[in-house]
């Protein structure tokens, strides 16, 4: 897979008044790489990781996710295609309170019906590698930050997804804690070989990347 950006931008509008919040970003990255994206806060790294998600819609530029468009899609396929192929680790775990550790890890894989036995013996597999297994009957409110953000991460890759996107996801966590998630993100991208990208404050974390683009003057990546 080959993710692809060239020439992005984005403004927002505000009342009569244009807000530039990104201006020319250009690169590509491919499957087995990983990617840091820094920069001081409010200078465009989260907008730009949703644009790249599919979340939002560039105003200027163009996005190739494996050689297609998704921009081009009508909204139900453009769900779908996000569900299979891009996981989401964020900053707050998002779990939801009121479901198990192993029902929160295959909300995913709902949106194409009841999960499959493979999709739940998958998911199983991942609660192993993120070293919860035995929690797997648990609630949210019965674990620890680090915990829940392991459970977040499961989460992500439960669709096997070829790019994942993770926004600050060691950003509310103490240090220890902070490293050990690193650890098992890397971990994880090595063995699934996706593409791997992530805004952090964190130079522990950028550093540990393969490249990095930081935010520039005139709200540009390089």
């Amino acid at each position: 897979m080959q993710l692809s950006l060239k020439q992005i931008g984005k403004t927002f509008q505000l009342g009569e008044s244009q807000i530039e919040v990104l201006r020319d970003v250009s690169f590509s990255i491919d499957s087995g790489q990983s990617l840091a994206i820094t920069g001081p806060s409010g200078s465009g790294k989260s907008t730009l990781l949703h644009l790249i998600g599919t979340l939002d819609f560039p105003t200027t530029g163009h996005i190739q996710i494996a050689n297609q468009n998704p921009f081009s899609f009508s909204e139900p396929d453009l769900a779908r295609f996000r569900n299979r192929t891009i996981g989401f680790v964020f900053q707050e775990h998002h779990l939801l309170p009121q479901y198990s550790v192993i029902e929160n890890v295959l909300i995913p894989t709902l949106a194409f019906g009841k999960p499959t036995s493979q999709q739940i013996h998958r998911g199983e597999e991942l609660l192993e590698k993120v070293g919860l297994s035995h929690r797997i009957e648990h609630r949210p409110a019965e674990m620890s930050g680090g915990e829940r953000q392991r459970v977040a991460i499961a989460r992500a890759l439960i669709n096997l997804p070829g790019l994942v996107l993770c926004d600050e996801p060691t950003g509310n966590l103490d240090r220890a804690t902070a490293d050990q998630v690193s650890d098992l993100l890397l971990d994880l991208h090595h063995q699934m070989q996706n593409i791997l990208i992530v805004v952090t404050h964190s130079p522990e974390l950028a550093n540990r990347l393969q490249r990095r683009i930081t935010s520039q003057p005139g709200h540009t990546f390089g």
